[in-house]
């Protein structure tokens, strides 16, 4: 299965989403959250660096349940503004 290459609007969406994360875990390990959203400690590093940058909706779902954060919020602040 090739993969269809992202576009630079979907890799800057999900640079921002890494960041909202990464602030979001604050102090907190990578290792406890993910563990805590069923996700192993790659997994999220690679959300947080971008190397992911279009993770699976139920594993963002089950990071911002763990982080406290509210879906419509990172649909928000991850979304580009209009130009």
């Amino acid at each position: 299965m090739v993969r269809t290459p992202l576009t630079p609007e979907e890799r800057e969406r999900g640079e921002r989403l890494g960041l909202l994360l990464r602030e979001a875990r604050g102090e907190r390990s990578m290792a406890e959250i993910a563990a805590a959203a069923g996700l192993s400690a790659e997994t999220l590093r690679k959300i947080e660096t971008g190397r992911a940058p279009t993770p699976a909706f139920f594993t963002v779902a089950a990071l911002a349940g763990v982080l406290r954060l509210s879906m419509d919020e990172l649909v928000t602040l991850c979304v580009p503004a209009p130009v």
